[in-house]
Formats: C-alpha cells, sequence, structure tokens
C-alpha cells in the first residue's frame, strides 16, 4: 500500500490519507457498513465503545480473508452527531496502520435504530 498525500494539496486534517495506492496483484475484501452491537444483540451506549465494536467485527470479517485491520486501505464512517466525531477518531487511530488509509467521515441523521451512533464500513488489500 502506497499513501498518496501530495504536497500540492493542504495536508489531511487528522490521521488519515488522502489516497492510497494498492498494489498490482493484491486481493481486495470490502466490508458492508458494521454497527456497534454484539453478537447478542447488546449495543454500547457511548460512541466510543460502538466504534471500538465495529472495528472489532470488521476483524472478525477481514479475518475471514486471511486480512487484519492493518490492511485497510479506505474508511467510509458515518455518526448521527458532530458530538461523536471524537470518539469515533479516537477508535478509528486506536485502530488503523501505518500509513494510515484514506478516510471519510460523514454526519448522517440516523441508522435503522435509535441507538445506533457510528458505522464504519472499509476497504482493505493485501498481497
Amino acid at each position: 500500500m502506497i499513501p498518496l498525500n501530495p504536497t500540492s494539496i493542504a495536508p489531511p486534517f487528522a490521521r488519515y490519507s488522502h489516497g492510497m495506492a494498492v498494489p498490482a496483484g493484491w486481493r481486495l475484501a470490502v466490508c458492508s457498513g458494521q454497527l456497534g452491537i454484539m453478537a447478542d444483540s447488546t449495543v454500547p451506549q457511548g460512541v466510543r465503545e460502538q466504534a471500538d465494536l465495529c472495528f472489532a467485527n470488521i476483524a472478525a470479517i477481514l479475518a475471514e480473508a486471511q486480512m487484519t485491520l492493518g490492511n485497510i486501505v479506505r474508511i467510509n464512517a458515518y455518526v448521527t452527531d458532530r458530538a461523536h466525531m471524537k470518539g469515533y477518531m479516537e477508535s478509528r487511530d486506536a485502530h488503523v496502520g501505518v500509513p494510515p488509509p484514506a478516510s471519510t467521515l460523514m454526519i448522517v441523521s440516523g441508522f435503522t435504530r435509535p441507538e445506533f451512533k457510528v458505522e464504519i464500513e472499509v476497504i482493505a488489500a493485501a498481497p
């Protein structure tokens, strides 16, 4: 994976790369958006806890493809309030590898159930 951060544009606002190049011949894994829900349907209250659970679920999905969170090249994340950005970003920064992947964070009006505060989808690549 090759981070793409041209010096001719403003640097990233946080810990992410503007783009990522995936070398020829690498495999891709694409994850649906994951919500902060446990296997027993428990949903933590805090956005950080929900985001950590999203990344744990993503790690389990990537393991099926013999990949880890360190293989993520792209993140799309959604939070239901600007106040949730900090908790999500703390979780993202704790879970993503180096170099940090390309990343987009959007504020949305809600998810399928009102207790959900964050949803995260990723694309990962590995040789």
